[in-house]
Formats: C-alpha cells, sequence, structure tokens
C-alpha cells in the first residue's frame, strides 16, 4: 500500500500557516472569498503532487519563507479541508 500523500505533512500545523499567509491573498483575489479558489471549475491542482507543487510556488513568488515540510503541513491541511487526495 502506498503512503497517503503529505505523510509527513500535519494538517494541524498546515491550518495557522495558511491562515496567515494564504487566505489573505486569496480573498484578494477572489472578491472576498478566500474559499473559491478550491472551488472554481478552471481549478488547476488535480492531484497531491500538484498541490504541493503550487504550495512551493506561492511560497517562492510571494516570499513568505517557508521551509519544505512548512509547505507540507500546508499542503496535508488544504488536502485535509478541500481536496482529500488519496
Amino acid at each position: 500500500m502506498a503512503p497517503a500523500p503529505f505523510a509527513h505533512g500535519n494538517a494541524e500545523l498546515g491550518k495557522p500557516l495558511n491562515d496567515k499567509t494564504c487566505v489573505g491573498c486569496h480573498a484578494r483575489r477572489f472578491g472576498g472569498d478566500a474559499n473559491q479558489i478550491y472551488f472554481r471549475s478552471e481549478r488547476r491542482v488535480r492531484s497531491a503532487a500538484q498541490l504541493l507543487a503550487q504550495v512551493s510556488y506561492c511560497n517562492a513568488e510571494l516570499g513568505t519563507g517557508y521551509f519544505p515540510d512548512e509547505e507540507e503541513h500546508i499542503a496535508a491541511y488544504l488536502n485535509k479541508q478541500y481536496y482529500r487526495f488519496e
């Protein structure tokens, strides 16, 4: 059996990181409703690997300074909350 995605990620540690840096940016892009980024029909993320890559991309673009383990925590949280990749 393959390990679950983000086996080293901790969703509980990822939530406050997401709330601190991701939610505000998403809300600005989607008219105040940050959750719309996860429910739009043209969403970019379609796999666990793409989710982690997107978190890493945002981290680099915004200069948040998160380490790879923190990126995995954020991805684990987003996966648990919105995506549910197995």
